[in-house]
């Protein structure tokens, strides 16, 4: 398992914004082996930066969100809900952001053990902060949802990024 994998979960959890993110990710490996993740090997003189991706995933976490409001075409009676849950999702993801301007904008060399299990107790902390913030307002925008809204905001969504490959509910790729 990579580094690079360890801090795309890392910044997953920092990066909470939308209601099929905290639904399709379930986790299904061990801490201990994702604190031993090593990193990319760097190429002379190039460096990683967990800021800029904790901040991309943010954006792309936006997006999504974005998108689903577009797919569910939700009716005016609708949007109250919907108003409630995106103003909880902006605070989620303003304490996402500053967490991110937190992490290091650049990395070179492979953060220790504890360092990195450490890292991975912090994302999980804040996603369960993001969740637990959303979650109420969530809920309530789901009952005021048609069968047919449901269905969409129910369906995983894509994983891996551009190009990624749809997603089981379970999170093994079709």
């Amino acid at each position: 398992m990579s580094f690079r994998f360890l801090l795309l979960a890392t910044a997953a959890g920092l990066a909470f914004a939308s209601p099929a993110s905290a639904l399709d990710r379930d986790s299904d490996f061990d801490m201990l082996e994702i604190a031993q993740a090593a990193p990319p090997v760097a190429a002379a003189g190039r460096t990683f930066s967990p800021k800029s991706m904790c901040q991309d995933m943010l954006a792309r976490r936006i997006g999504n969100r974005a998108y689903i409001k577009a797919r569910l075409e939700l009716k005016p009676e609708q949007m109250t809900a919907w108003n409630a849950f995106e103003k909880a999702s902006d605070e989620a993801n303003t304490k996402s952001n500053a967490r991110c301007a937190a992490l290091p904008a650049e990395m070179k060399d492979r953060p220790n053990y504890v360092d990195r299990l450490s890292m991975e107790e912090d994302a999980m902390k804040a996603r369960v902060a993001s969740i637990e913030a959303v979650k109420p307002t969530l809920t309530a925008l789901y009952a005021v949802l048609t069968p047919e809204q449901k269905a969409i905001l129910d369906k995983p969504r894509m994983a891996g990024g551009p190009g990624g490959r749809e997603m089981r509910k379970h999170g093994s790729p079709r």
